[in-house]
């Protein structure tokens, strides 16, 4: 059965994965003709946010449903910035986690945890809650009913230091194509759901988002109010955002 973590592995030009999870990324390919720039914006946004929230002097990097470890990484990005940060991976994927204890293993700073992370005290378990914490929840709400995804921010909010970050991206269909793309991969792998870009800014209660809000990943930039609106495209765009908590 195709795997969203080896999905998306594959659509990033990775090598973990097998014949179900290539097989359907050529069909949504063919849907959806941009989705492998659409899941490298993603990639290239999670790079900037992780870079620019550790040069905020945050120091603990929470990565919530990592999935499979593709370079550049959160560590990789997050001690660059800042060689203070540490990392930790939370997947619920034995195979995604086996990967993970390899990079670990190797690298400084990083820890993994075996875990769903809806249990939000086990994920936080680890995180000293006397300071700023950031956590990473990449292309992984679109999984979740509003209401779900809503609740488990507003747990991770409560739970985390004042100064606390959130960086978060969301694939989103755009026109049939992509209502065509979202219904392929729900029946093939798994739910997904849609959201706009006012549902996403509503996930964020409790933190303040930072400019320039909820945006295209292709055109998020930190601290920047003017956004250059992005070429429009059929299929898909990835809507992100960072916030911080107050």
């Amino acid at each position: 059965m195709p795997n969203p973590a080896r999905v998306y592995d594959f659509l990033l030009g990775g090598r973990d994965n097998f014949a179900a999870d290539r097989e359907l990324a050529a069909r949504l390919s063919r849907l959806v003709p941009h989705i492998r720039d659409i899941v490298q914006e993603n990639k290239r946004f999670l790079a900037r946010a992780v870079a620019w929230v550790a040069e905020q002097d945050v120091h603990q990097f929470i990565d919530l449903g990592s999935g499979l470890p593709t370079s550049p990484s959160t560590h990789e990005v997050a001690r660059a910035a800042n060689p203070r940060a540490s990392v930790t991976y939370v997947d619920n994927d034995p195979v995604v986690v086996n990967h993970l204890i390899t990079v670990s293993a190797k690298a400084r700073g990083v820890s993994v945890l075996e875990g769903d992370f809806r249990d939000v005290k086990a994920v936080l378990a680890g995180v000293d809650a006397e300071n700023p914490a950031c956590l990473v929840v990449g292309c992984v709400l679109h999984f979740f009913p509003a209401a779900e995804a809503a609740d488990l921010l507003a747990r991770y909010c409560a739970a985390l230091a004042p100064g606390s970050y959130l960086i978060m991206s969301v694939i989103c269909p755009v026109g049939e194509q992509g209502e065509r793309g979202q219904q392929l991969y729900t029946d093939a792998a798994t739910q997904h759901y849609s959201y706009s870009a006012e549902e996403i800014a509503a996930f964020c209660d409790g933190f303040e988002l930072v400019l320039p809000g909820v945006a295209d990943a292709r055109c998020w930039r930190p601290d920047t109010k003017d956004v250059p609106a992005a070429e429009p495209r059929a299929g898909g765009v990835v809507l992100v955002c960072v916030a911080r908590k107050p």
